[in-house]
């Protein structure tokens, strides 16, 4: 079973790791973090067959559309989820935005982004939960 992987792209905070990262991670889909424009763009390169991006639309140093745009030049089809607060920055680049940072909010959207794969882990969940292979 091929898990869907994700960039989530960040605020950076010393000694911390992403808390989306973790939230994603919960719901047994891969995670590659990036803290910066450029670590974005890198991670895409070295790592294409990631299936979406999730990006906190207030943090990046560039405007989110512009980053979208960048990331959309080395895949085209890839999908992006923004999040901000109810009245933070708006990404109209993005395919969804999440004006929440409720994690149940965001893992919902994901799993409607990928339900065959969804279906999938949960299907390997329950068959470990039977105790089977």
């Amino acid at each position: 079973m091929l898990r869907p992987c994700f960039l989530v792209i960040d605020r950076e905070f010393p000694g911390s790791i992403s808390t989306r990262k973790l939230v994603i991670e919960t719901a047994k889909f891969n995670v590659i973090t990036a803290y910066s424009l450029n670590e974005a763009v890198e991670t895409l390169e070295a790592f294409p067959a990631i299936n979406g991006v999730v990006l906190d639309a207030d943090t990046s140093e560039v405007p989110c559309d512009e980053l979208i745009a960048k990331l959309r030049r080395l895949k085209p089809e890839l999908r992006v989820v923004a999040i901000s607060g109810p009245r933070g920055v708006m990404c109209p680049g993005a395919d969804h935005h999440l004006e929440s940072f409720d994690p149940r909010e965001l893992l919902n959207l994901l799993r409607t982004m990928q339900p065959d794969e969804v279906k999938a882990i949960e299907k390997q969940e329950e068959r470990l939960n039977r105790g089977e292979q």
